[in-house]
């Protein structure tokens, strides 16, 4: 098992008293929600894509379906603030944010705590798959255990 997946089980477990088993795929891993679908054989909404955006230059992380378009100005309406001020995170915020790199983000386990949005659709599922820390890994759980454990506040912000 991958470093950065075998830290995020140890965190996962110590932090939340989860039990993660990931399921780790060839190099090339899965680099779109599709592609993570396909690999483990379910919907692409069932994908929840971690993505981290700057909102007047604070990160806020985003779990939304694989099936959904993230609204850039529904997360400027929730927030408060002008369109103009909410656009994706650079690589060194999510870095710094999260302590996990562009693509194999996890939906928990985070150098800090950050406002989290999280995609009702995701609820429509018995379960859902997230990265477990690298392009290459991904694990399963209930989306709604998922919402409470990252404090995630339901909010529509897709398109």
């Amino acid at each position: 098992m991958h470093a950065r997946v075998t830290e995020f089980t140890e965190v996962a477990k110590e932090r939340y008293g989860l039990s993660i088993e990931p399921v780790e795929f060839p190099e090339a891993g899965t680099p779109t929600a599709e592609d993570a679908a396909d690999a483990v054989g379910c919907e692409v909404g069932q994908i929840v894509k971690s993505l981290v955006f700057s909102v007047d230059n604070d990160p806020v992380l985003c779990l939304t379906s694989g099936a959904e378009h993230v609204d850039e100005s529904a997360i400027a309406e929730w927030a408060g603030v002008a369109a103009s001020e909410v656009s994706m995170a650079s690589p060194d915020l999510v870095r710094e944010a999260t302590g996990w790199a562009i693509g194999g983000v996890p939906p928990i386990c985070h150098e800090r705590e950050l406002p989290t949005l999280f995609d009702p659709a995701l609820l429509e599922y018995g379960t859902v798959w997230a990265a477990a820390g690298t392009p290459t890994s991904v694990w399963e759980i209930e989306p709604e255990r998922l919402r409470e454990t990252a404090d995630g506040e339901a909010v529509t912000f897709t398109e």
